[in-house]
């Protein structure tokens, strides 16, 4: 094994080529599937993703809405739409057969919970809660507020049943689990002590209502009443008193959403990029969506980098470009080029590596080292200019096949550790994705089957 492979770096042969891979067209093509959930940590690709799968999905036949919480003006530039917000809107150039089209859509938090409280009190409520100070506050930046809300419309999107493929790309949240946990914390908040001593007054009622009030929160009133002060306490008092008869409802509409994400129809796709704390975070999302009894369809490793000259290792790279340096010729036997675990060939003529020559043989096969038959005037000999860019691009490739090293360490360790789980490769693009063909590129990265040669 050549020194500078990755497998040679102190990687666990395996890796990718040990676990299942990921084939992401039958999900798609699958009416059962009715939900894709796309998470992962910040900054992997989750709203690229999702919408890749969006438009793949509906050109193969799918009537598909995307729901994305990334506030960023790029998806919808992308999808050729002005500005996303909270009614799904049609995309155009986006068709397939049996009537698939796109929708897109972009979470406004506050809007959805406004839409709650219209939905389920009656005006003069309704109007006395959307004028309260604390619901104010709390619509729009309540600690967990987004993710519960992205909830709370996933459910009305499914209840309306217009679309037969809801795609999901959760928040960008600082914990991946925020978005499983918001139903629970927004319960245990409605169902908290404090909650239920602020409730106290409007269940009683009258003067005796008052009292229960007084008695009750004596010991914290007053604590309450300076940190707070006293009108931030009575507009809390206020929202309770008008939201009583809502609590139980999103208690409910929150456990109904939480039983779909762990129905049949619903898949989980975790989206990490091969760096370490991306995937630390996806393997912490793996066990917890095991623990929840939650549908994993596999892990989508996006951006991976690659070479078309992995033949060539670092350390040869390097080796060569500081031959060129010191006004040697890079092209030397074995011995004289850092490469003397390697045999030289017994015979044939010299050529330059081509593409063809990398797929063709494993990234981790020993590679055939260079010969010393080199003509007399090789550029490099010949043109200092020719020299320094030939070892400047050496010492270019030798840094990327150390990256490439560095992520195939990492992702190795998470497949020891999730070997049941099921990944598909997503290779980087050159750029930005920033229309319906970069998106389109994206999702065939996404459905091509992984080279396993």
């Amino acid at each position: 094994m050549t020194k500078g492979d990755p497998v040679a770096e102190g990687v666990t042969a395996g890796g990718l080529d040990a676990v299942p891979a990921l084939d992401i067209d039958p999900i798609l093509d699958d009416r059962g599937t009715r939900i894709i959930v796309c998470c992962g940590s910040g900054g992997v690709g989750k709203t690229t993703t999702a919408a890749a799968l969006g438009v793949r999905a509906a050109e193969r036949g799918r009537r598909v809405v995307v729901l994305t919480i990334d506030p960023a003006r790029r998806l919808a530039q992308s999808m050729g739409i002005d500005a996303l917000d909270n009614t799904p809107r049609k995309v155009d150039g986006v068709k397939g057969p049996d009537g698939g089209e796109l929708h897109a859509m972009m979470l406004d938090m506050k809007r959805t919970f406004d839409e709650i409280v219209e939905a389920h009190a009656d005006p003069a409520r309704a109007k006395a809660i959307l004028e309260n100070p604390f619901y104010q506050s709390l619509s729009a930046g309540f600690a967990g507020t987004q993710e519960y809300m992205a909830m709370e419309k996933l459910g009305q999107l499914r209840a309306r049943d217009e679309w037969d493929l809801i795609v999901v790309d959760t928040p960008p949240s600082r914990s991946a689990l925020d978005f499983l946990d918001a139903p629970k914390r927004l319960g245990s908040f409605l169902d908290g002590t404090f909650i239920k001593l602020l409730m106290a007054p409007a269940k009683v009622g009258g003067r005796a209502g008052m009292k229960f009030l007084n008695v009750g929160m004596s010991m914290m009133s007053g604590t309450l009443g300076k940190l707070l002060g006293g009108q931030f306490l009575g507009d809390v008092q206020t929202f309770v008193a008008a939201m009583d008869t809502m609590f139980g409802g999103f208690r409910t509409r929150a456990d109904a959403t939480y039983r779909l994400l762990q129905a049949p129809g619903t898949a989980f796709l975790v989206v990490a990029a091969p760096e370490r704390d991306a995937l630390r975070e996806a393997a912490y999302f793996v066990e917890r969506l095991a623990t929840e009894g939650m549908p994993l369809a596999g892990l989508v490793l996006n951006r991976v980098q690659g070479s078309g000259a992995a033949r060539l290792s670092a350390e040869r790279a390097r080796a060569a470009a500081e031959n060129l340096d010191e006004g040697r010729m890079a092209d030397r036997p074995a011995g004289n080029a850092g490469g003397g675990d390697v045999p030289a060939p017994s015979s044939g003529p010299s050529r330059p590596a081509t593409a063809a020559d990398s797929s063709a043989r494993p990234s981790d096969a020993p590679e055939a080292a260079p010969t010393a038959d080199v003509p007399e005037d090789h550029p490099s000999d010949t043109d200092p200019d020719i020299a320094r860019l030939t070892a400047g691009l050496l010492r270019l490739h030798a840094e990327r096949m150390r990256v490439l090293a560095r992520e195939r360490r990492t992702w190795d360790r998470f497949t020891a550790l999730h070997p049941e789980v099921p990944v598909t490769e997503v290779a980087a693009l050159p750029g930005d994705v920033h229309d319906l063909a970069g998106l389109r590129a994206v999702g065939e990265r996404l459905s091509s089957p992984r080279d396993r040669s």
